[in-house]
């Protein structure tokens, strides 16, 4: 077959099935030409999930009569003064956007100069079919209508209305948060489903966008290295989310989705988070033009970095620094469904025949006849210990975290604060307490190692030996010291002295079944700390012990001092604070 040039119509649909793939890729070219135009106010409506309808209008500065027919015709643009395309500042300029729009729907664009008249150009699939003055303010506003309906092919492919209607409102969201200076506003079939005010601080409009809860429990980040600067908004780790969809990424105002940004993400949060469980982000790199490649992708979702180690220590970095500055904060909220459970449980009165009466300093007064005894009085009372002062306890005041004041199900360590009642998940924080020592250890000499007077046998299968004995330099800087022990043993001759006399058979197997789950998956950093939240769950304090009274305060002061003492090392929070305002609540005293 001869090669043979294409015909406009066909070379305007190709172009179209790079840059509009459904209405939301459509909206987003509209609403970036919107911010490049320097709008302040941008408003949105588009029916049926933007399959039937899309309209956008700003305050930006709009375009002459010239102009507009120039913007129609394929690599025209506005947005680069020269040839060096790699110097683009503006969120698009392909140049192709309009034309493609216009080639697969009805396009009309209405657009006004400050200080001229009006004009209107309306092309149906590729045809101008009318152009005239039109009324309006100074602005442009742009609509689309029936987008594919005459390319059958590509309507069938998209989704439902509903779905389509996530992705547009998922586009204006993600330029919403990019933009704090423009004010936005959204309409789904005549219903006003997003708005937000310009000139809003950045964490406010990200929580804005994302959960009002958010405003309370987010780290700012803000990190400069080498002429690239990252900001933005995280959430504490005790703030997370089942699915990764609230994560967004931004490179120069430009909102991208890209695999070594979240993968940069996850690992800051590796050893604070559950596999699960995924932080709210919103993070913003402002990089030079010349370090970053923007035209990877038709759409311009993804990006390429001339130096790729760089941006992800950055994003590591400047997390871990920004969470580490919160000590040992923690998501505190009074759950509504935790308080409805505090219940005041009815108390049948008791008969006045059938009133208990004690001895007590020598006198003799009537007790219960066993006939009148309520079931379950000979069980004993709850013991509670008592322990001699050796001085006056201290005040709730003196600390964060308060004092203690007892234990509860040799689990929760009940404390006193000054402002409401703290209850600290004993085993959860000192977790977290063992993994920052061990951490820390790492960071120096390595973990001491405490050699054991008789090695212990732990017998596996032959596949988890294997892996073992793979890592064991690895684990042997953590003070674990392992041997090959036949094909089914491995023999342990030291444990890391920290973890004191533990579980040595149940750390080993946990050890081996984490290396099976993620080994091939993980970095050597993000496989070390795995290891290190293993050991340091087997060496933390165990819910069931018993603990005094200066070992609990020992424990409070720790964490107040500890990096990420908030949670522990699957996310979930390790104290949480009932303030005075709710217990009166319980109480019906508020």
């Amino acid at each position: 077959m001869s090669i043979r040039r294409l015909p406009e119509h066909l070379v305007n649909r190709i172009a179209a099935g790079e840059v509009v793939e459904r209405p939301a890729s459509a909206l987003k070219e509209i609403v970036e030409n919107a911010l490049d135009a320097g709008s302040l106010r941008i408003a949105i409506r588009i029916s049926n999930g933007g399959l039937d309808r899309m309209e956008v209008s700003d305050d930006g500065c709009g375009m002459t009569r010239d102009d507009m027919a120039l913007a129609l015709e394929r690599h025209a643009t506005s947005k680069l003064p020269d040839d060096a395309i790699e110097n683009v500042a503006t969120l698009g300029f392909r140049g192709e956007a309009l034309p493609s729009i216009a080639s697969v729907a009805r396009l009309s664009i209405d657009s006004r100069p400050q200080g001229q008249d009006g004009w209107n150009r309306t092309v149906d699939n590729g045809v101008v079919v009318s152009e005239g003055p039109a009324a309006l303010p100074p602005g442009t506003r742009v609509t689309v209508e029936q987008l594919f309906a005459r390319v059958p092919a590509r309507r069938k492919f998209l989704r439902s209305a509903k779905a389509e209607y996530a992705a547009c409102l998922d586009v204006i969201r993600r330029l919403a948060m990019a933009h704090p200076s423009v004010a936005f506003s959204m309409e789904h079939d005549g219903r006003r489903v997003l708005g937000v005010q310009a000139g809003e601080a950045r964490e406010d409009r990200v929580a804005a966008l994302t959960d009002r809860a958010l405003a309370d429990n987010h780290v700012i980040v803000a990190l400069e290295r080498e002429g690239v600067r990252l900001s933005g908004v995280a959430s504490l780790p005790t703030y997370n989310r089942g699915v990764g969809d609230h994560q967004f990424l931004f490179v120069n105002g430009r909102p991208v989705r890209d695999r070594l940004l979240v993968g940069a993400v996850r690992g800051a949060y590796a050893d604070m988070l559950a596999r699960d469980r995924h932080p709210v982000v919103a993070l913003f790199l402002d990089v030079p033009p010349l370090e970053v490649d923007v035209n990877v992708h038709p759409a311009k979702t993804e990006v390429r970095f001339r130096d790729p180690a760089l941006i992800r220590g950055m994003i590591v970095s400047g997390l871990r620094r920004a969470l580490d500055a919160e000590g040992f904060r923690a998501v505190q909220h009074a759950d509504p469904a935790g308080l409805s459970a505090w219940k005041p449980e009815p108390v049948s009165p008791t008969p006045i025949g059938a009133m208990p009466i004690f001895e007590a300093a020598g006198a003799s007064v009537p007790a219960y006849s066993v006939a009148e005894r309520r079931p379950g009085f000979l069980t004993p009372p709850p013991q509670a210990r008592a322990e001699p002062a050796a001085a006056p306890a201290p005040e709730g005041t003196s600390f964060p975290l308060g004092v203690a004041r007892g234990q509860v199900a040799r689990t929760y360590i009940v404390a006193e604060a000054e402002d409401g009642l703290v209850i600290v998940d004993q085993h959860a924080a000192h977790e977290r307490l063992t993994l920052e020592r061990m951490r820390r250890a790492m960071e120096g000499q390595g973990v001491a190692a405490q050699t054991l007077l008789l090695p212990e046998v732990v017998e596996l299968d032959e596949p988890a030996c294997d892996r073992l004995e793979a890592r064991i330099e690895e684990l042997k800087e953590f003070g674990l010291e392992l041997e090959r022990f036949g094909p089914a043993a491995m023999l342990v001759r030291a444990t890391p002295a920290m973890l004191g006399q533990g579980d040595v058979q149940g750390l080993v197997s946990d050890l081996a079944d984490d290396l099976a789950a993620y080994d091939s998956a993980l970095s050597l950093k993000e496989r070390l700390d795995l290891v290190a939240a293993t050991m340091a769950c087997h060496g933390s304090v165990r819910a069931g012990r018993v603990l005094s009274v200066t070992e609990m305060n020992a424990l409070l002061r720790e964490m107040e001092i500890t990096p990420r003492s908030g949670q522990c090392n699957h996310g979930r929070p390790t104290w949480v604070k009932l303030g005075h305002g709710d217990i009166e609540k319980l109480f019906g005293r508020k």
